[in-house]
């Protein structure tokens, strides 16, 4: 009897994970001498990079692929080119294709498609040194998705998968000397293995991270292990090296200092042949601890023979105490981001100037610590969190998700329409039935922790094993867990499936409410603290209400920080039908399923360039905080875990609409971590002073660290010193007299000084304002109710669709006029009823126009009426629009970019200038944007001005301007379609309240403070 195919193929096979490769290790290079080994970089003669171009072959699966292509002689000379590392859909093979949760096969494991299954074949020839011969030769692959077999002149070398941990073969037996050699990989997009790699990301394939031949000597070094036991009065500690060795000889260690030339520690212990491990374990005095504040490494490093190997540690203490997790006997607060591997025209693929510039960013702004989401990193991340000081929790490539979906659906819709975390308490459970509680994974899942530890364990940063992210709960966890346990016991375990935390030591939550963390840390009793693996969503114009998580953090102790979801938008850079760039999301490929734009939830964008939402978590996360004061003295307290602020320089100055005093310095008192400290303010010179003023405090890096330069703002803060209630506009008073005629049926014209405004009496609104002959108007103010959705506006905008917010207009009822000769004014009062269609609810709205001389008040009162009222509204304000004319704006308020009631914080008070065009950040899903809260008054200038302000309103208004209507801007997919829609006149919104933004993309809804709930409403505008 015959079958096809003949045996189960090893990428769909459960005992098959690794063929021939090489126990997991830690990273590091051999080098020849002391001098290299200090320098962490390769030579040529230490290191073979097999990195540049390979001939490539793209098949649509296994079974179409070249099969003799590892043969002698096979001619490869008429396939395509491809560099490595890259992923093959980058480059123009196939289609990148997204989802969040779904698989994008049928769900069969281990089994996946034998006839949609991209498959690509690589071949290269290289040489081998000379001087490599007579040693172990490895080739080692840093990374490829998902699973790969190699082969060395026609010869299978092996088989691995885990597409982001790295795979070493000992090749010895295959090199030939003084000849060339032919390397041949074949790389399938889907194994077995993919079932728990379905992370929220693009599935992509090909060889992503480096290729490169090693030689190891005959007796040398394969791994090394390194533990630091710091003292209870952390004032000594004990070095531990664990050293795994083959053959015979003498370790030698030598411990060096920051500088890299002064010896601390010298040491060396002979090893015979049957040794497999060296064990050195030395008391250290005064040893200056690592934390992500003080990121004090020193040097080790390992001599057998010809052989040195070098490795950068931190001697630190990670523990849990009572509840809390304490480095070096303090409690931290993790301010950290999820980072997914990304780059905008690479993939995963990340080149190392980009990756750093990502921590870089993640310093400046605040930020202590990274969630390797949700997979290890690059090994040059971690490196680099060592020398910056970041906090790192390393994550597993362990994800399942798409199991979920499957429960998911099957719920009664009344279950459905439930929040997401809700959801999961009922469907996470079966579907962790499906391999996460089947044993015959459990060495699959193993394997992944495995792999994860070995790499990564030597490296300071890493504080926090992960086991992985979404993939429920089972005993395959418990072995994970276990496994960890015999290798290294000095970190905290996490993982957020691990709901009652039977497994894990600290309790992980997604996307809790405020509510739910309060009751969490006032119910505390046992010994695990609660971490949020994610938290604040990202995505979009957000998330909004950063700082009362933060507050929470600081407020319970059992309560130690977050993730924010997620650090870059994972756009992909492409072109459209007339070759124009822009950044594309599910769907955008033709895939099928997909998950849309729901990849684009970053507080940097896609190139990675700072957006708005990580401006405001700088803010939120500051060091330094505000407690109370006055003008004359400050509290502030320090938010630094293990640091005073003896780092920082302090400046004051005064500062209001169109004033600025002299900036003056401040000195800063020795203020321990978590203390307070009062800030005493010398007397400045104010002057004459607008009615508004605000104290403002800078506090910035005094010298240059290894990620700032000198002057670099750490924190700031604006205390209101003096504030006056806002005047009334004094009436103007002029000899001429406004006058009003009838000049058709419904018609009315107002005249005043060089000024004429035109009202459309069955519009129930102004069409035209002439100034000194030029119109200014395109068309004239109107209630307006709804903005552009928002990925955050999930739940309130659907209401907002099913209540048919976006299509309440105005309709006019009556109009009514009069002139005052005494104050020389006319009024013109307009009844209307602002409702949409299909429904009866309405806002009962009545306008009351005074017109001056030189300007007009507009005072609105509005009424919801009706059944079936929406729960909120987007916004309550005026919308107008001016002619082309008007290309720039001036305000006071704040800035200088877009702010919102619950998005604020990182906008500070001062006078602005701006082009519209340049007023809202420009979101790679279209949506509401560019709005400024809290301003006291605005100009818009062309050929002639504009002013607007609302009065008796001193906490001000919202305004935003652009060339865009909120409906072209709800129905554009990507920028390049909302530009086909950009008008020659300027949009502009005045609004007494608006929204705010919430983090509903993913976690809970817009706070009720925050909200704007449909209700009765009164102000008025003075438009100049």
């Amino acid at each position: 009897m015959s079958s096809y195919p003949a045996e189960k193929p090893d990428w769909c096979n459960l005992e098959v994970i690794h063929r021939n490769t090489l126990p997991p290790r830690s990273s590091f290079f051999n080098h020849h001498t002391l001098s290299a080994a200090l320098s962490y970089k390769p030579t040529e003669l230490e290191a073979i990079y097999l990195n540049g171009l390979w001939k490539f072959h793209h098949a649509n699966s296994p079974y179409e692929a070249p099969e003799d292509f590892t043969s002698s002689g096979y001619d490869v000379s008429q396939w395509s080119d491809i560099q490595v590392p890259s992923m093959w859909q980058m480059a123009g093979f196939g289609k990148p294709s997204y989802s969040n949760v779904a698989y994008p096969f049928p769900v069969d494991p281990p089994f996946v498609p034998y006839d949609n299954n991209q498959t690509g074949s690589y071949v290269k020839k290289f040489f081998v040194p000379k001087h490599f011969f007579g040693q172990q030769i490895r080739v080692r692959f840093e990374g490829v998705d998902s699973s790969f077999h190699c082969w060395l002149n026609g010869k299978e070398v092996g088989y691995s998968q885990g597409a982001r941990n790295p795979t070493e073969f000992d090749i010895t037996q295959f090199v030939k000397e003084g000849e060339e050699n032919t390397i041949c990989v074949r790389v399938y997009q889907f194994c077995d293995g993919s079932y728990i790699e379905d992370q929220d990301q693009w599935w992509l394939s090909g060889i992503f991270r480096d290729v490169y031949l090693l030689a190891f000597p005959q007796s040398h070094i394969q791994d090394v292990h390194v533990m630091t036991t710091v003292s209870d009065d952390f004032n000594s500690a004990v070095l531990d090296v664990n050293v795994t060795v083959e053959g015979q000889g003498d370790v030698e260690l030598t411990l060096h200092n920051s500088d890299k030339e002064t010896v601390l520690l010298q040491e060396t212990t002979p090893f015979k042949s049957d040794d497999k491990c060296v064990k050195f374990s030395i008391p250290f005095k005064n040893p200056k601890l690592w934390t992500a504040e003080t990121p004090n490494l020193y040097h080790l490093v390992l001599k057998l023979g010809g052989q040195f190997i070098a490795q950068k540690i931190g001697f630190r203490r990670v523990e849990i105490k009572k509840g809390i997790i304490l480095v070096n006997g303090k409690r931290v607060v993790f301010r950290g981001v999820n980072r997914h591997e990304h780059h905008p025209t690479k993939g995963r693929s990340v080149p190392y100037e980009f990756l750093r510039q990502d921590l870089l960013l993640m310093k400046t702004h605040n930020i202590n610590a990274i969630r390797t989401s949700h997979q290890p990193n690059d090994t040059r991340l971690y490196d680099l969190a060592d020398e910056l000081g970041l906090w790192v929790m390393d994550e597993a490539d362990l994800e399942c998700h798409g199991f979920d979906i499957i429960h998911e659906r099957a719920l009664p819709e009344e279950e459905q329409a439930m929040r997401f975390e809700d959801k999961k308490l009922i469907t996470y459970g079966r579907a962790g039935k499906w391999i996460s509680d089947d044993l015959e994974w459990e060495e699959a899942y193993v394997d992944r922790a495995r792999q994860l530890v070995h790499r990564d364990k030597n490296h300071a940063s890493v504080v926090l094993w992960s086991l992985g992210n979404e993939a429920f709960y089972g005993r395959n966890f418990q072995a994970m867990y276990d496994w960890i346990q015999t290798c290294d016991k000095t970190r905290p375990v996490h993982y957020e499936g691990d709901f009652e935390s039977q497994t894990t030591d600290m309790h992980s939550k997604m996307y809790p409410t405020l509510n739910e963390m309060v009751k969490f840390a006032e119910d505390f009793k046992d010994d695990k603290p609660l971490l949020l693996c994610e938290y604040i969503h990202a995505m979009g114009n957000g998330p909004g209400n950063i700082k009362e998580y933060i507050d929470l953090f600081y407020k319970y102790q059992c309560l130690q920080g977050g993730w924010a979801w997620e650090w870059a938008n994972h756009g992909l850079r492409t072109k459209n039908s007339e070759g124009e760039d822009y950044y594309a999301y599910g769907g955008d490929f033709g895939e099928y399923p997909h998950d849309s734009n729901f990849v684009m939830d970053g507080l940097v964008d896609s190139q990675h360039r700072p957006g708005p939402g990580l401006i405001e978590y700088k803010k939120a996360i500051e060091p330094v905080q505000f407690v109370e004061g006055t003008l004359q003295k400050v509290k502030i307290i320090n938010r630094y875990d293990f640091i005073n602020l003896d780092h920082l320089r302090c400046s004051a100055k005064v500062v209001g609409d169109g004033y600025s005093s002299t900036e003056t310095a401040i000195t800063i008192p020795d203020v321990l971590p978590g203390q307070t400290a009062d800030l005493e303010i010398p007397s400045l010179a104010l002057g004459n002073t607008p009615d508004e003023l605000f104290l403002e405090l800078s506090f910035s890096l005094k010298v240059g660290t290894t990620w700032a330069e000198a002057g670099h703002e750490i924190a700031w803060l604006q205390l209101p010193v003096k504030v006056e209630k806002a005047k009334q506009a004094e009436e103007t008073k002029s000899s001429s007299k406004v006058s009003i005629i009838k000049t058709s049926p419904t018609v009315l014209e107002v005249k005043g000084q060089d000024t004429v405004w035109k009202f459309d009496l069955v519009k129930g609104g102004l069409i035209s304002w002439l100034k000194s002959s030029k119109e200014i108007l395109h068309t004239g103010p109107q209630l307006s109710l709804f903005r552009a959705l928002i990925d955050n506006d999930k739940t309130d905008g659907k209401n907002w669709i099913a209540k048919e917010v976006p299509y309440a207009k105005p309709h006019t009822r009556s109009v009514t006029w009069n002139s005052d000769s005494d104050a020389g004014t006319v009024t013109i009062k307009c009844v209307q009823r602002v409702a949409p269609p299909v429904l009866e609810w309405s806002i009962d709205a009545v306008t009351t126009y005074t017109f001056h001389n030189s300007y007009v008040t507009v005072h609105i009162t509005g009424s919801p009426q009706g059944i079936n009222l929406p729960l909120t509204l987007p916004r309550i304000g005026l919308e107008l629009s001016l002619t082309s004319d008007f290309n720039k704006t001036t305000w006071y308020g704040r800035g200088p970019s877009e702010s919102y009631k619950d998005k604020k914080l990182s906008q500070k008070f001062s006078n602005y200038s701006a082009a519209i065009d340049d007023l809202a950040p420009e979101y790679e899903y279209p949506q509401e944007s560019g709005n400024h809260t809290e301003t006291r008054w605005v100009r818009f200038d062309g050929s002639t001005s504009l002013t607007a302000k609302f009065l008796d309103l001193p906490d001000g208004f919202d305004f935003q301007a652009s060339h865009y209507n909120v409906m072209d801007v709800n129905k554009s997919r990507h920028p390049y379609e909302m530009r086909t829609f950009k008008k020659e006149e300027v949009i502009v919104r005045l609004d007494i309240d608006h929204h705010g933004l919430g983090s509903d993309s993913c976690g809970p809804k817009t706070l009720p403070e925050y909200a704007l709930e449909t209700r009765d409403f009164e102000f008025t505008v003075l438009l100049k």
